[in-house]
């Protein structure tokens, strides 16, 4: 809400700053957007196991629960550019290592699984940072539209880079798509340095106390806000469906639909995983207008289960991408949701504890519906490990109906919150 008399702030596509973060971003994204489709192809070319390529999904997950306080402590001590530049720095050399130990003859499962892993892990720390810059560089005033615009970008790399990451693996090999995304990284860091150093607000008084104390206050705050919890622990059903999902999409392709193992239409998978978040990201404002905060979310995960049981007896490839697609709009949908309140209702100050508290509760699911879904697969075959594994979302639906976010008025904190920073 802008007030009358108020200049309205100009867009944010006139700020040189957000300009060059974004596009430092989308950089990077373009590049993970093709790892995302050559890391389990790979795996999977060299093991032929369905669990070993759920587990993948579990490991790219897993840093979130093990780092993810640690890491929004630290985001709000320490230079948010400076975290970004060495974390980009980091990936780069990681995932250069790919196509290296290709070369040498001694690339193998267990250093592919380390890669995800590792690779996850520095991606907490930019998160961190990079979730906590957006407020500081685009303001409260422009939030929904900076938090539009990255999702929008990220969405539109998420529909065409799996599908041109697919076409890159089975021209170039795997292992040498991997490599075309250690350059990314490597691009998005020199962007990244042009940036002002952005200290969160009162960094410089936290130097002095314990980071057990600044992860205690960031945890505080999610417990103890209306919304922010119950979205936060709804998030955990959603994560969970996502992690079976994605864990055992290649083995789906493959099994369920008869594609190759290498086939470039495995990219489409994943491309229209991307259309349907930007379906998601269309929607969210529309819908945030119209319809309560928890609605939304609380929609969004029955939506999800009905499109899950759609997904897993879709009977060709057309049916199998657009189920897959819209399936993925209401993962998508869920996740916004929360991430918006999340940026718009916290303090500066407190942006990397509870941006990454908010999102290693929420998907703390992930690994342990891709890590049920493979254990499952073996015996009880992909498309059922994939419905058992993934009603945790059903589950988190039929909760949040017991909540107070079931209620009409529940978004009223929300926007009394946008009549004070609009």
């Amino acid at each position: 809400m802008v007030a009358v008399g108020v200049e309205r702030p100009k867009s944010l596509w006139f700020d040189g700053r957000f300009v060059l973060f974004t596009a430092a971003r989308a950089v990077s994204w373009a590049g993970t957007a093709i790892t995302l489709v050559a890391l389990p192809m790979l795996l999977y070319q060299r093991t032929q196991n369905a669990s070993l390529t759920a587990l993948l999904t579990a490991a790219e997950a897993l840093p979130y629960l093990v780092f993810g306080l640690l890491a929004g402590a630290l985001a709000d001590r320490w230079p948010r550019r400076t975290v970004m530049v060495l974390i980009s720095v980091a990936q780069a050399v990681l995932l250069a290592s790919v196509p290296l130990a290709d070369v040498a003859g001694i690339l193998g499962a267990g250093h592919l699984l380390a890669v995800a892993l590792a690779s996850a892990g520095f991606a907490v720390f930019f998160d961190a940072a990079s979730f906590s810059a957006i407020p500081q560089l685009a303001g409260r005033a422009r939030l929904a539209e900076a938090t539009s615009a990255s999702a929008g970008i990220h969405t539109m790399i998420g529909l065409l880079g799996p599908t041109v990451g697919g076409v890159v693996a089975a021209s170039l090999g795997a292992a040498n798509a991997i490599g075309v995304d250690a350059v990314s990284y490597a691009l998005a860091a020199i962007l990244l340095g042009r940036l002002p150093l952005l200290r969160a607000d009162g960094a410089g008084e936290r130097a002095g106390t314990r980071l057990r104390a600044d992860i205690a206050d960031g945890l505080r705050f999610v417990w103890r806000h209306p919304l922010i919890r119950p979205l936060t622990l709804l998030g955990i059903g959603n994560s969970m469906t996502a992690g079976a999902v994605l864990g055992l999409l290649l083995p789906m392709a493959v099994r369920q639909v008869g594609l190759a193992p290498d086939d470039a239409r495995i990219g489409l998978f994943y491309g229209v995983a991307g259309l349907g978040g930007l379906l998601a990201t269309l929607l969210l404002p529309w819908l945030a207008r119209r319809i309560p905060v928890g609605w939304v979310s609380l929609g969004g995960l029955l939506a999800n289960w009905l499109l899950l049981l759609g997904w897993v007896s879709a009977p060709g490839l057309v049916p199998a991408l657009i189920v897959l697609g819209l399936w993925q709009a209401t993962n998508t949908l869920v996740t916004l949701n929360g991430i918006l309140v999340r940026q718009r209702m916290t303090p500066d100050a407190l942006q990397g504890r509870v941006n990454t508290t908010g999102r290693m509760i929420a998907w703390g699911g992930q690994p342990l519906g891709a890590a049920l879904g493979g254990a499952l697969a073996a015996g009880l075959g992909v498309p059922a490990a994939v419905v058992c594994s993934g009603a945790g979302v059903l589950l988190a639906g039929l909760l949040g109906l017991a909540t107070p976010l079931r209620a009409r008025n529940a978004d009223a904190a929300a926007r009394n919150a946008d009549a004070v920073t609009g």
